[in-house]
């Protein structure tokens, strides 16, 4: 008799091999339900942190820094926490991580100042590099080279779903209690970390080294890295997908559709909406092509498209305009949430938390600082100057892209059982 434990895998393994995860490895189907469900609790939490904030007679500026020090965290985390991957691999600081954002969302609904609700939302900052981080390279680390385009779309449809649920839900949740959407996020968390310390920790490794080998020191890894064509074009797109699609998209299109379009709220919420389909409809295709033709055009095309998105908000006028520049600009994002990631995983040989780190902190940077640099910009000159400079870092990251070397697998072979083979000047070692 079959135990009841191995018939429910099995069980899990059929259905997770069909539809949009077949001839995937199981783990894409519960990595991608694991980044739904982490989105959807910070999506609930998200919209009612400044409110939440506010209760404590703080600013305004005071009360959005809660958001920024989550970022900032995130930022000085990355590289601690490719290191800790590195060391103790994928499973269990993945575990760790969201165990650290789900006691600290509980304790931060329960926060009685400002202090404390501002030191527990970047602790969360620091679990979210840890668990990202991890997550990200387990993923790359499990799936044989022809297939991470797909499988990083499928992720990063995980992340998307989820984040486009969360806020409506967190919505809901806050007309009864401001505090209550935290206590949901925490305990959302819950299965996830599970799932990462119990059921992930089994993934196979399809890395060319699979087993473990001794930690690399951080300086020299990094160095490996920022040498490497590969990295800097992987990285650049993620930064410039972080700079215009986060950041100067996220912070000054809704100051732009008022001061500009003098439209209501309505049309920057029409208008993200489109942009998150369009970005949603770009990635199992646009994961496809990475795997069967190259992740180098898919890299040049999403910066291209989302550099003519940019400039579509600069020089165009009207609400209908702003509507269509949203949605090429969302289209190319899609784009850069599959390519970049699978580069990344082609290199990957032995400091892969490290790498996957550095790549993700690269995105983070580009989130933090395309608001700095965009406002600067309005304030001095003007939003299309704002949205110009967008486009000119897609520019860079695009030009970076057409220079690197091709590194996925050879189509021509068959779909390996093993470890498979990456390009042959692209690996970092």
């Amino acid at each position: 008799m079959v135990p009841a434990s191995k018939l429910t895998q099995f069980r899990f393994v059929r259905g997770a091999r069909r539809g949009p995860f077949r001839d995937l490895p199981p783990e894409v189907a519960i990595l991608t339900a694991v980044a739904f469900t982490v989105a959807l609790g910070f999506g609930i939490v998200a919209p009612v942190i400044p409110a939440f904030a506010r209760q404590f007679g703080v600013s305004v500026a005071a009360a959005t820094s809660v958001i920024s020090v989550f970022a900032l965290m995130r930022v000085f985390g990355a590289l601690p926490a490719g290191r800790l991957v590195d060391r103790f691999g994928e499973p269990g600081v993945m575990a760790a991580g969201i165990a650290v954002v789900a006691v600290s969302s509980v304790l931060a609904g329960f926060s009685q100042s400002f202090p404390e609700l501002l030191v527990l939302r970047g602790s969360g900052g620091v679990g979210s590099a840890l668990f990202s981080i991890s997550a990200q390279a387990l993923l790359l680390g499990s799936v044989p080279g022809r297939q991470r385009g797909r499988a990083s779309g499928l992720f990063s449809g995980g992340f998307l779903l989820g984040g486009i649920s969360g806020p409506a839900l967190g919505g809901l949740v806050a007309a009864w209690s401001l505090r209550a959407p935290f206590f949901i996020y925490g305990l959302l968390l819950v299965v996830p970390a599970i799932l990462a310390a119990v059921v992930l920790r089994r993934a196979p490794d399809q890395r060319r080294t699979p087993a473990r080998p001794p930690p690399v020191r951080l300086l020299a890894a990094l160095a490996d890295a920022v040498r490497s064509p590969t990295w800097r074009a992987a990285a650049s797109a993620n930064l410039a997908d972080g700079f215009a699609a986060l950041g100067v998209r996220g912070a000054l299109v809704p100051l732009f559709v008022r001061e500009i379009l003098h439209r209501s709220a309505l049309w920057t919420g029409i208008g993200f909406l489109l942009f998150a389909a369009l970005n949603g409809a770009a990635l199992i295709p646009g994961g496809r092509i990475a795997d069967s033709v190259g992740r180098r055009p898919v890299i040049f095309t999403g910066c291209a498209v989302s550099a003519v998105g940019m400039v579509m908000l600069a020089v165009l006028h009207g609400p209908w305009a702003f509507l269509a520049a949203l949605a090429v600009a969302g289209f190319g994002s899609g784009l850069l949430d599959v390519a970049p990631a699978a580069m990344i995983g082609d290199i990957i040989d032995r400091g892969g938390g490290t790498l996957v780190a550095s790549y993700q902190m690269a995105g983070d940077v580009g989130s933090v600082t395309g608001p700095v640099a965009g406002g600067i910009l309005v304030d001095s000159a003007s939003y299309g100057a704002a949205f110009g400079l967008a486009a000119a870092v897609l520019g860079g990251a695009a030009l970076l892209g057409l220079l690197s070397p091709e590194t996925r697998p050879d189509r021509r072979a068959p779909l390996p059982a093993g470890p498979p083979v990456s390009g042959p000047d692209s690996r970092i070692r």
